[in-house]
């Protein structure tokens, strides 16, 4: 083998164990999360936990992640660099407000979904909230709010099964978890979201999170945005905050 290649995976394994080390210290420390943290009501520029992503890992301005969900990627960035393999954060916090406007202008048909207006197209609330959620989430439930989720490359299935984004993608399926990440939305759910294959969380914190949201939340939190009656209905908090991939919430 030669010394460069050689190298890398030294590295890599140093890199994986050293991830897998602090994942253990964080999964053990007791940490309680306000009803603000989980419903993404806070302004991650003004909180110390949070941190801006540098214009190296995203492709975006001005976005931020928790900090150790950001030590965790920097890691993981570091080791697919080693293998030739480029991944670039398309997306990650994502505020109340930000996802209250996302699903408003899907609902009111402002913003096309699969090219139709569903304020016309579904003019039933219930089925299109439905269609909505396939993709977004209602705001206040989606991961995004708690800075433990990214989103890679792209938010296309299809990019990830050629060329580029196929090779990340299998990259991911391999290493992740060497990190403490999870591919959240996957194939065989039998409830909640259409697989994405982009979207990746940090189980470390975000299996807490789970947890703290389990204790803490209800449907009367469920209100400020259109169609927001139908969460109850919907069964919004078992169907979709709790139908994730099994394997991100050992």
């Amino acid at each position: 083998m030669k010394l460069p290649l050689l190298y890398n995976k030294i590295s890599l394994i140093m890199l994986s164990c050293l991830m897998l080390l602090i994942s253990v210290a964080w999964s053990l420390m007791p940490v309680e999360y306000s009803k603000s943290e989980l419903l993404g009501k806070i302004n991650p520029s003004q909180n110390a936990n949070f941190v801006k992503i540098d214009p190296q890992y995203t492709s975006k301005t001005n976005i931020y992640l928790r900090k150790e969900t950001y030590i965790a990627y920097k890691s993981m960035h570091e080791a697919a660099k080693l293998e030739g393999v480029e991944l670039r954060i398309v997306s990650a916090f994502r505020s109340f407000d930000k996802q209250k406007s996302i699903w408003n202008s899907k609902w009111t048909g402002q913003r096309k979904v699969e090219g139709k207006d569903l304020s016309k197209n579904i003019p039933d609330k219930y089925q299109r909230a439905k269609k909505i959620l396939e993709y977004s989430s209602m705001p206040g439930s989606s991961r995004h709010h708690w800075g433990t989720d990214i989103d890679i490359y792209s938010l296309e299935n299809t990019d990830f099964e050629k060329s580029n984004g196929l090779i990340i993608y299998q990259w991911l399926q391999l290493h992740a978890s060497e990190f403490g990440f999870c591919q959240t939305y996957n194939e065989g759910r039998k409830k909640g979201y259409e697989e994405e294959k982009w979207h990746w969380s940090y189980i470390p914190i975000a299996k807490q999170m789970l947890i703290e949201y389990q204790n803490k939340i209800h449907y009367s939190d469920f209100n400020g945005f259109q169609g927001c009656e139908t969460a109850d209905s919907l069964n919004i908090i078992n169907n979709f905050v709790f139908g994730i991939n099994s394997d991100c919430v050992k």
